[in-house]
């Protein structure tokens, strides 16, 4: 997915370019914070669980949830993300972090309270 993001102008960090691949949730999600990264994510539940909760709120992460269920391919997954990007562009600009949003299939985008 990160060569299409790349092709379509996007900067884009791995998470394996940073972390080793069994690195927790926190690790990567407080590496996406310090550096201020904007986390895309498939995981609908980090929101409930205890550990990234807190990781996404000490390091100020402003994550972006695609919830377009089923299985689907990296290039689906990819036009979804970019079929949203100038709204996923002004809420991380607009928000002050940290927060969690979702992005649906159809490119919506909206804060979760």
């Amino acid at each position: 997915m990160a060569g299409i993001l790349r092709a379509a102008g996007l900067k884009v960090e791995v998470h394996d370019d940073h972390l080793p691949q069994n690195a927790t949730d926190p690790e990567w999600l407080t590496l996406a914070g310090k550096n201020g990264w904007i986390v895309v994510t498939r995981d609908e539940r980090i929101r409930y669980r205890v550990a990234e909760k807190q990781a996404i709120l000490r390091a100020k992460v402003r994550a972006f949830v695609i919830v377009a269920h089923g299985d689907l391919r990296i290039e689906e997954i990819a036009e979804i993300l970019l079929k949203a990007l100038s709204r996923v562009e002004s809420i991380a600009v607009q928000e002050k972090p940290p927060f969690i949003a979702k992005i649906w299939r159809d490119g919506n985008v909206a804060v979760i309270p």
